[in-house]
């Protein structure tokens, strides 16, 4: 007998212990990867689930009340005046009124103030139809050069408003050459009201976006005009006209802040507004309207907040109905969650 081969060879199903282990993907125990962290497991009786109910409505339907009254409180005047500032030759072909340069786009109107406004009275352009959330048009501006003066000729992304005769726009891009022009004055009993047009923008944009020693330059100069043109003497962050256009809107229906009279108006009291109808919206068919408002506690008049608290509050009071209709007629035993883990 060979003891040396008996004592080297193996059985069936031994275990070599020099043969490397093989790795798992078994993750390491841990009371979170088994799920096994303590936890709240309520058991939603029907008392529970009608009381949470009610509890919602309770709360929801004041706060809805409460926000559509301070909507209601609201005062506006809004005036649609695209068409009814075009002269009566022109009402067939309004572009042709509005890219004509030598026609005067003077338009005089009167406004009936329904109710008491206070002060301050916002000021308001509204335009229809309008995409400033197009993708060319949002990436169509250089945000650097905005900032700093070191970076006014950097005019990537600003394609096709770059450049002009050869020298860098500043401020390039759609956004800033589109820049709407329709400028508003008004007056009362033959007396003008001011409108305030300092702090109509964001104060995190004038410091942080807008630099104040970069100025326009080469603005506008170039065969095609979009829209406004820019003081050069004043630096970027000061034309706060520019600011609150170039915070493009994410609906093609939207409203910009214009300036505010800082004077109360009185009921039934006529207001004169004198407009100039300088923006082309007609090649597009878009819509131009001129808002005056009131704010309050909530801010200006949007009755969607309102009506989307009392509805959900009065739904919850129809579901707790319901289930207390449903609890009464056919009643349901429940029972505890520790009599299922009674058994060991």
């Amino acid at each position: 007998m060979n003891t040396n081969g008996a004592s080297t060879s193996t059985g069936v199903g031994s275990v070599d212990q020099t043969a490397p282990r093989r790795n798992s993907k078994r993750p390491k125990y841990s009371k979170f990867t088994q799920q096994e962290l303590p936890a709240c497991k309520p058991i939603l009786t029907p008392q529970w689930v009608i009381g949470a109910f009610v509890l919602v409505g309770i709360i929801f339907i004041p706060i809805g009340v409460a926000s559509l009254l301070a909507s209601r409180d609201v005062v506006e005047i809004v005036y649609r005046y695209e068409t009814d500032c075009v002269p009566e030759r022109f009402k067939t072909d309004k572009l042709a009124y509005i890219q004509n340069d030598s026609l005067d786009k003077t338009c005089n109107r009167s406004l009936t103030v329904p109710k008491h406004m206070k002060q301050p009275i916002y000021v308001y352009y509204q335009l229809d139809n309008f995409y400033q959330n197009h993708r060319r048009y949002v990436k169509s501006r250089n945000d650097a050069q905005l900032r700093d003066r070191k970076k006014q000729n950097e005019t990537s992304g600003c394609d096709p408003e770059d450049r002009s005769n050869g020298s860098p726009i500043v401020p390039c891009g759609l956004i800033a050459w589109s820049l709407f022009n329709d400028t508003y004055s008004f007056s009362r009993n033959n007396k003008p009201l001011n409108v305030n047009k300092k702090g109509i923008s964001w104060k995190s944009d004038r410091d942080h976006k807008f630099g104040d020693d970069v100025y326009p330059k080469n603005f506008q100069n170039g065969t095609l005009v979009g829209g406004g043109k820019l003081d050069p003497n004043k630096p970027l962050s000061e034309q706060e006209d520019l600011i609150v256009w170039m915070r493009t809107a994410a609906l093609p229906t939207f409203r910009k802040l214009y300036g505010k009279i800082e004077v109360d108006l009185q009921a039934n009291e006529q207001i004169t507004v004198v407009l100039k109808n300088n923006y082309n919206t007609y090649r597009f068919n878009g819509k131009k309207k001129l808002v005056l408002s009131t704010t309050t506690w909530l801010g200006g008049k949007n009755d969607f907040l309102g009506i989307a608290y009392l509805t959900i509050g009065a739904l919850c009071f129809f579901l707790a109905l319901a289930f207390i209709v449903v609890y009464l007629v056919k009643p349901r035993c429940v029972f505890y969650l520790k009599s299922l883990y009674s058994i060991n």
